[in-house]
């Protein structure tokens, strides 16, 4: 089956997707992005991914195409592919212009599309859980916006690659903010506590629904900023985020989490997600 690819309105192979080195996303890192995985064959969460599109596009002042066609390119590739299920990525940019760090008048913005198979992370990781790092948080001020920048990301993902740990947890000035590519959450006396909204994160889909989820179902939430001392002395860790789900960490910086097993909080959110999902 084909991988596809979307640039400006057109569907094509994804080997056959070209784009100007004078693209402004290529040049400055000047647009935003989103991922979306299917359930079953369906875009799941798909108005919320397109809806976090539009706001960050916004907020470097980008005019992007409406929700309606997002939605309609988005369920037009994902039937071309024909994978059981796929990770669809979108990106815009501001364009192709000769180099110039002021924004360009009167050009289009790039818009392009890929979708490929989605290879979801073996089901034995989420029951033994995962190890994690922490690491000083080196990106800019806006983590709200979902911008292509991810050179800090980048970096951090690959320190805990090379620690033979699975996700950087990032940590500014004591405070945890968010993973490199997940949200972070700890467990402290029946309370699921996680970073609040706002610049210093991304707030994530699958963060939202996870903590609807826990308000549905009694569980205690609090959204506040936490230390890296508590997510040490945390009684459970967990991730959340479209490709991971929820997902528990059961090791941070060597030492365990808890018991150094996934938690039954952790388990019961995990539970109630695949539940909403189904």
């Amino acid at each position: 089956m084909p991988d596809i690819g979307f640039l400006n309105g057109r569907f094509m192979p994804l080997n056959d997707v070209t784009i100007s080195v004078e693209d402004r996303g290529f040049q400055f890192g000047d647009g935003v992005y989103e991922v979306i995985r299917t359930y079953s064959g369906m875009p799941f969460q798909l108005e919320a991914h397109v809806e976090r599109l539009q706001r960050s596009a916004r907020a470097i002042e980008l005019d992007i195409p409406d929700q309606k066609e997002w939605i309609e390119w988005v369920a037009q590739g994902v039937g071309r592919a024909g994978y059981g299920e796929c990770k669809v990525y979108l990106q815009v940019t501001r364009g192709h212009a000769p180099r110039d760090h002021a924004f360009p008048k009167n050009i289009p913005p790039t818009i392009m599309m890929s979708v490929r198979e989605m290879r979801p992370l073996d089901a034995a990781i989420s029951r033994s859980g995962i190890a994690a790092i922490t690491m000083e948080d080196l990106r800019w001020s806006r983590c709200d916006i979902k911008s292509i920048n991810l050179l800090p990301n980048v970096l951090a993902r690959q320190r805990a690659v090379e620690a033979g740990a699975f996700e950087a947890v990032l940590v500014r000035q004591g405070i945890v903010t968010e993973g490199s590519v997940s949200n972070v959450m700890i467990v402290r006396g029946a309370r699921v506590v996680t970073a609040p909204e706002g610049p210093q994160i991304l707030s994530g889909v699958t963060r939202r629904m996870v903590l609807d989820l826990a308000t549905a179902n009694g569980i205690a939430v609090e959204e506040r900023a936490f230390s890296r001392d508590e997510l040490l002395q945390a009684e459970e860790v967990f991730l959340t985020g479209t490709t991971v789900e929820v997902l528990p960490v059961v090791r941070v910086d060597g030492a365990p989490v808890g018991h150094g097993r996934p938690g039954s909080m952790t388990e019961r959110l995990s539970a109630l997600f695949k539940g909403a999902v189904a």
